[in-house]
């Protein structure tokens, strides 16, 4: 089966309030993959170093930001076809997530964060007792 490759460009978050910078914010495209131990969210952030992204977990809302560090200021752009700026996605975890147990690495603008699954959200074979 042959897939055709989608050209997406990136998607500008819309915020509700005033934001206090003037770069670009954008939504980071996710994958999010499941086996039997845990979830892995895989976000893309081109531009982000390991310093350049936080995440942080209160209440169960998992939040993630990542800054790109500014462009040179004494260089003009005769052409561009890539805008640049930070990112920022959040999710609402459940209580199916050992939230103590989260893990997060960074490597080449990708960050990969491991959500480990409690251990009663497990899969798990149940003896058949005789009798």
């Amino acid at each position: 089966m042959e897939k055709n490759l989608e050209l997406r460009g990136k998607k500008e978050m819309e915020s509700k309030s005033e934001l206090t910078q003037r770069r670009p914010v954008f939504i980071p495209a996710v994958d999010i993959f499941e086996n039997k131990e845990a979830l892995v969210l895989i976000a893309d952030m081109p531009g982000v170093t390991n310093d350049g992204v936080e995440i942080h977990l209160e209440d169960s809302e998992l939040t993630i930001r990542g800054k790109v560090l500014e462009e040179q200021q004494n260089v003009l752009p005769v052409y561009t076809e890539y805008r640049s700026g930070d990112y920022y996605r959040s999710f609402t975890l459940s209580n199916v997530i050992d939230q103590q147990k989260i893990e997060a690495s960074m490597k080449d603008g990708v960050l990969k964060i491991i959500l480990p699954k409690a251990e009663t959200a497990k899969p798990r074979q149940i003896t058949v007792q005789v009798g």
